[in-house]
């Protein structure tokens, strides 16, 4: 059973303009920054901050505020009437921040270096992944499995966002979590682990050229502090400002509090429900 939350957070007017100015825009940020964040073989489903992903990465078909499960680097999909196959048509265009086009090798490959929490799930169902050509990709199921794009296209799993195989096997492991390549609206700049991570607008993306020129993910732990430098102008937006200081934010002009909804997944779980016969 899939439920929205509310994780609040606060914003400068400024953050919450209808077109953001040039510039930069930073965050003051409730959880510590380590490389994991923007690497979408290893996310841990749908507790991963999604944030850095999307900004620094694309994928076939993700969420988006206008629908539950839309198009991205994906102009389309089918699934067969059999429901054993499942077949992506690539959007034409579309590259990755190196200028390597996307294509439907990349898609194979980062499925196959997916290894988040639900990787054994989606593996296990998936007899193979055929690229017929470098436009479309195939996902053969082993047997019928209806939500199968359910984990696919959604944060339950990290496998549908897209990395360039070439790169990856040319720098490694370790070099593309030092310096990642994505297809999405900004590229990597810097990170200071722990600390910040920075990111430049790329203006190859295939929706549009983002407005914000850079942002700015800053790990402040103290809420408190998230708060005072929001204040101080410092940052444009601070997460996770609850309780007390939330009520101070509702009390100082310029602030404003906004719920941040996210998706979660719970369970009933019946116990000794069955019959000793």
């Amino acid at each position: 059973m899939a439920a929205v939350l509310a994780l609040l957070s606060v914003a400068s007017p400024r953050a919450l303009a209808t077109e953001a100015p040039v510039g930069q825009m930073s965050w003051a940020l409730h959880f510590s920054l380590a490389p994991t964040l923007f690497e979408p073989a290893e996310t841990a489903g749908l507790i991963t901050p999604f944030m850095i992903i999307y900004a620094l990465h694309d994928a076939l078909v993700k969420p988006m505020p206008e629908k539950a499960m839309a198009p991205g680097l994906a102009e389309s999909w089918s699934r067969s009437p059999d429901g054993l196959v499942y077949e992506f048509v690539l959007r034409k265009g579309a590259r990755f921040h190196n200028g390597e086009p996307v294509t439907a090798d990349d898609v194979k490959f980062s499925f196959e270096r997916y290894r988040g929490i639900s990787a054994q799930v989606l593996k296990e169902r998936v007899a193979a992944v055929e690229t017929p050509d470098p436009g479309r990709v195939r996902f053969r199921l082993k047997q019928p499995w209806p939500d199968f794009m359910a984990f696919y296209g959604t944060p339950a799993t990290g496998a549908a966002w897209i990395v360039p195989r070439k790169y990856v096997e040319k720098v490694g492991e370790d070099g593309f979590k030092k310096a990642p390549v994505g297809a999405g609206p900004y590229k990597f700049a810097s990170f200071t682990p722990g600390i910040e991570l920075v990111l430049d607008a790329f203006d190859g993306y295939w929706r549009k050229t983002p407005s914000v020129k850079r942002l700015v993910f800053k790990a402040v732990p103290d809420a408190t502090t998230r708060l005072a430098m929001l204040k101080r102008g410092e940052v444009d937006i601070a997460y996770a400002v609850n309780g007390e200081l939330g009520e101070e934010v509702r009390r100082t002009p310029g602030l404003s509090l906004r719920p941040t909804p996210f998706v979660a997944t719970h369970w009933l779980l019946f116990a000794d429900q069955w019959d000793p016969s």
